[in-house]
């Protein structure tokens, strides 16, 4: 219970931060989450989670700097798509897939994840509120095809319960859960 506290006051402190530093996106666009980004030991696990491989796709929601598809494109050889409304986290994005040397594998695109075609994902990397997982939910088991997995960083999707449900330490100690489910052809309101 300890532990779930500390993580929780961990989460409240970071979206405090997020919103005093400016990284909520302007009003015209439905922002989904804060922009915090995840802790790289735990994108490693959340690709370990989903048994990435070089035959996967990876589509980020709300992807940030690009870290979740650039580590699938460089550790597992997999392709890689990252979605975000911010024009600021799509070029930081592009820029890190290009040092990291896997532009070719990745892309990125300005885009509302609400409207996002994802149909081609074999794996969804979310790190966006339970709340914004809901909203996300009809569409992602509408588009997604049998066997895609879907992994979340800290939050869940409502009443659909994961396959599995972990809990890992970052580098800086702090608990972190994921989850994983995967799509299996029933759309979920």
């Amino acid at each position: 219970m300890a532990a779930r506290k500390i993580t929780l006051v961990t989460l409240v402190f970071l979206l405090c931060i997020a919103a005093s530093s400016g990284a909520f996106i302007s009003a015209s666009a439905q922002s989904l989450a804060p922009y915090v980004p995840t802790p790289q030991h735990v994108v490693e696990r959340m690709l370990e989670l989903a048994q990435v491989s070089s035959k996967d796709v990876v589509y980020d929601l709300g992807c940030g700097d690009g870290r979740i598809v650039i580590t699938a494109a460089k550790k597992y050889g997999a392709r890689g798509v990252g979605i975000d409304i911010d024009p600021e986290r799509i070029k930081e994005s592009q820029a890190n897939a290009k040092a990291a040397g896997v532009e070719r594998l990745v892309t990125f695109k300005l885009d509302d994840a609400l409207k996002a075609d994802v149909s081609g994902a074999t794996v969804v990397t979310l790190y966006l509120l339970s709340s914004s997982n809901a909203i996300l939910r009809p569409m992602l088991t509408k588009q997604l095809k049998p066997g895609a997995r879907i992994v979340s960083h800290a939050f869940s999707m409502g009443d659909w319960p994961p396959l599995t449900t972990e809990t890992v330490d970052d580098e800086s100690g702090f608990k972190r859960t994921l989850y994983l489910w995967k799509a299996d052809g029933v759309v979920r309101p």
